[in-house]
């Protein structure tokens, strides 16, 4: 099933304390972003990248492309304000395809085997995330007193890639432009419309680089693929 892939890679990152866009800084001296992008750069159904850049980062973003033999990026667009703007942008500019994936650029982890069975899913049914079971007991509070425990058998934990009929991201970005609405992620919008969103179980190596602590973790997990190589 082949797709496009919007990479929203405009965040400034500031939770990771870096100084810099969190994108590049390295693993095993490779910048954050080039792991990522590789792993669609591999992927024979990827007809196309979109990557959704700050303008300050523009250059340095390109000398990377180039330097590292990055060459599926169908298009570079400057991000938006919020993630779902520059989602939306990079929506406005991607080449045709049944199915759109959006993943975040901080997650070089992603197999190629879950890719597949979103794109799959997203075809079949509208829409599919990649979600992990919850394995923590969950807690709401108010001002630091418990007021409720959450049963978390039914709990997911959401990460990208999330994967949607073109139609059906279109149709939910629209709406929500018009309605002035921010959502916490773009299935989000799609449920707000009442589409269905399925679910295919990701694997907890997917993080999501957000702080510095996140980063010991991907070294971890780098040395692990290394002793025991995944299946992608």
């Amino acid at each position: 099933m082949d797709y496009v892939v919007i990479i929203p890679a405009a965040g400034q990152g500031k939770r990771m304390g870096a100084g810099k866009n969190k994108l590049l800084l390295t693993l095993e001296g490779i910048p954050v972003l080039i792991h990522t992008l590789r792993v669609f750069e591999a992927d024979e159904a990827c007809t196309g990248v979109i990557l959704t850049i700050h303008p300050d980062d523009e250059q340095s973003f390109k000398e990377l492309l180039g330097r590292y033999g990055i060459t599926k990026i169908a298009a570079l667009v400057h991000g938006g304000r919020e993630r779902q703007d520059s989602v939306f942008n990079g929506l406005k500019a991607a080449p045709a395809s049944e199915v759109i994936l959006v993943h975040d650029a901080a997650r070089p982890f992603i197999k190629k085997n879950t890719i597949r069975m979103l794109a799959e899913a997203a075809l079949l049914d509208g829409a599919a995330i990649a979600a992990v079971p919850v394995k923590d007991t969950i807690k709401k509070a108010e001002n630091l007193h418990v007021t409720e425990t959450v049963e978390r058998s039914s709990l997911w934990a959401v990460q990208t890639p999330q994967a949607f009929r073109v139609s059906v991201l279109r149709e939910a970005h629209e709406q929500a432009e018009k309605d002035h609405f921010t959502g916490t992620d773009d299935s989000s919008l799609v449920e707000r419309l009442g589409h269905k969103v399925a679910i295919i179980e990701g694997d907890y190596d997917n993080i999501k680089l957000t702080t510095p602590e996140d980063l010991y973790f991907a070294e971890a997990i780098m040395k692990k693929r290394e002793i025991r190589p995944n299946k992608q």
